[in-house]
Parts: C-alpha cells; structure tokens; sequence
C-alpha cells in the first residue's frame, strides 16, 4: 500500500497510514529507538529506517 501522492513508498509494520496521509507525521520508531537496527540487523518494525508514520494531533 502506497499514498496516492507517493507511489513509491511502501508501508512498514509500524507506519499507521502511508506517507503524506493526512493526520500523520513522522516519528522515531520505539522497537529501535530511532536507530533503525535491532540485534545487528534491519529494524523489522521501521525497515531499518528508524522512523515510522503516526497519526498526530488530539482530541
């Protein structure tokens, strides 16, 4: 699943909306703390970016 807006960007299990989703930011991922590795290998939550995709705001 890509944003319409962002054909080229897949998800990762820890993004909540794809890239440029209204709503959403960017944000360090927790399983890696932002590092992007876990146990010497690719985060698996964040692709070894160390970032995911999060809704923002309140209620």
């Amino acid at each position: 699943m890509t944003a319409p807006d962002a054909p080229d960007t897949p998800l990762t299990p820890g993004d909540a909306a794809a890239p440029g989703t209204p709503g959403t930011g960017e944000n360090l991922c927790r399983a890696c703390r932002g590092t992007g590795r876990q146990d010497g290998k690719p985060c698996p939550e964040c692709g070894g970016t160390g970032k995911v995709i999060e809704g923002i705001g309140g209620g």
